[in-house]
């Protein structure tokens, strides 16, 4: 389940953010796309260490396994503290000209839910309850 995460933190974003909506959007300042494309391939070497320490090194070790959660940790706590401060830099979820968010009706009200808010929750969840079965 660690590998899932940690995997899929390193290969999502070769998708999402190396392209027109990220790293090549004419609206987004050259700066602001030099550090999604450094972020991008910053998580995707993680990722490789995070699985090489998981099945590699020495699989089954209780204290690799640990250490690979707690890398694998770090970006979903980083997205955490991001969102939770987002209005302190004039940060948003998403880009107009970007992924959109999904609209899910509840009644008689629509609620827009930011897939990467599902994505990093579901994360989340996922590596605390590999942590806690492990």
């Amino acid at each position: 389940m660690v590998t899932a995460v940690a995997a899929g933190q390193g290969i999502t974003p070769l998708f999402i953010d190396l392209n027109r909506t990220h790293a090549t959007n004419p609206l987004w300042p050259g700066h602001a796309r030099f550090h999604v494309v450094e972020q991008t391939f910053g998580l995707t070497a993680f990722a490789f260490i995070e699985v090489v320490l998981l099945w590699w090194i020495a699989p089954g070790s209780p204290l690799l396994f640990h250490l690979a959660a707690l890398l694998t940790s770090i970006p979903i706590i980083a997205f955490v503290i991001a969102t939770l401060g987002r209005k302190l830099y004039g940060g948003a979820l998403h880009d107009p000209n970007g992924i959109r968010p999904v609209a899910i009706r509840l009644g008689d009200t629509v609620h827009q839910i930011d897939v990467n808010i599902v994505l990093v929750v579901a994360g989340g969840l996922v590596l605390i309850s590999s942590v806690l079965i492990f």
